[in-house]
């Protein structure tokens, strides 16, 4: 099949099972990463302009903002590329290099804050920068993911449903990093439909404030947020487990040594959260979960010593320690 362009190729992600590094349990992950453009992103960026163009929101002249760590704004870049739109993503001090990199390369306008807000974050500050530049800019349009409902449709309508079309039987758990919300509570919305039982399970950064934390310092960009999303509905979560920076590296980590799956900061964090939940969970039990991005964007952060050594205040050598296993699966011949 030849796809008319780069952003009919969103979606369609495969699952995968991790066996070797949870042998004991049934755990399956769906590669986001594989996206076209590099993240879980390319859907709620695409979903929200198609359905801005339908409604006539969105045309020609129009000039789209975001505030934006990094894959949302590389997204929409890409889509809006396509497009032939103009985008001004505003960003802050931590975005990684990589990241700010690829958003010139795509052709995004970029406006830096170094406000630190009340928070300890910059979240608030970008939100307030990019009010401003709705104000004062001809024909803008804000994506909004932070409130924005077309963005946990995206993951409704097709997350939710391409789940749903390819799992064989009922899962029990599902266990997703968490900052806008609009991922965990599109895919959760659609599953609960098929699965009645299902348990939801938000995984948050130590120091975010989404579910009543203490704020805090936080590194690792994609989870957790230093104001809580109009999206947000703390009822539809059953329970929240938290991470910081350095069980998100060594999840990062142990994903690679033993699923050879190179991944994104908030995918480890997802892995440091199953490592605690399973213990507790009967080895029928079926969990699914979600990596949102690629490690390559991670080079300079959880996959760097001198990054490591400098942000997670841990005197640990690399190669990081490995979790013991009771066993490991037999490799299929191929």
């Amino acid at each position: 099949m030849i796809y008319p362009s780069v952003n009919d190729c969103i979606g369609n992600t495969p699952l995968v099972g991790l066996k070797r590094l949870f042998p004991d349990h049934e755990v399956f992950a769906k590669l986001e990463f594989l996206n076209p453009g590099g993240s879980v992103k390319d859907r709620p960026a695409s979903f929200i302009i198609n359905q801005g163009l339908q409604e006539g929101l969105i045309n020609q002249q129009t000039h789209l903002i975001e505030s934006s760590s990094g894959n949302l704004g590389i997204a929409i870049a890409m889509v809006a590329k396509n497009y032939g739109l103009k985008f001004t993503c505003v960003v802050d001090p931590k975005i990684s290099p990589t990241n700010l990199k690829i958003l010139k390369i795509l052709g995004a306008n970029i406006d830096m804050v170094h406000e630190i807000d009340d928070q300890g974050g910059y979240l608030k500050s970008r939100i307030q920068r990019v009010k401003d530049l709705v104000e004062n800019t001809p024909h803008a349009f804000w994506i909004n993911q932070y409130a924005n409902p077309n963005n946990w449709k995206a993951h409704y309508f097709s997350t939710g449903n391409e789940i749903v079309k390819h799992l064989d039987k009922p899962i029990d758990y599902l266990i997703l990093a968490t900052s806008t919300s609009g991922t965990i509570l599109g895919i959760s919305r659609r599953l609960r439909e098929e699965f009645p039982n299902l348990r939801v399970i938000a995984v948050d950064a130590v120091g975010s404030i989404l579910f009543g934390g203490p704020s805090g310092p936080r590194e690792i960009p994609g989870i957790g947020a230093s104001r809580v999303p109009e999206l947000l509905n703390r009822s539809e979560i059953d329970e929240v487990i938290y991470v910081d920076d350095w069980e998100s590296v060594q999840g990062c980590h142990h994903l690679v040594a033993y699923e050879g799956i190179f991944a994104g900061g908030s995918s480890g964090s997802v892995i440091a959260a199953i490592e605690k939940l399973l213990p507790r969970l009967p080895h029928s039990c079926r969990v699914l979960t979600l990596f949102p991005d690629r490690g390559d964007r991670y080079l300079n952060m959880v996959y760097d010593e001198e990054w490591v050594a400098k942000f997670c205040h841990q005197k640990q050598q690399f190669p990081l320690p490995l979790p013991k296993l009771t066993k490991i699966p037999e490799l299929q011949s191929i």
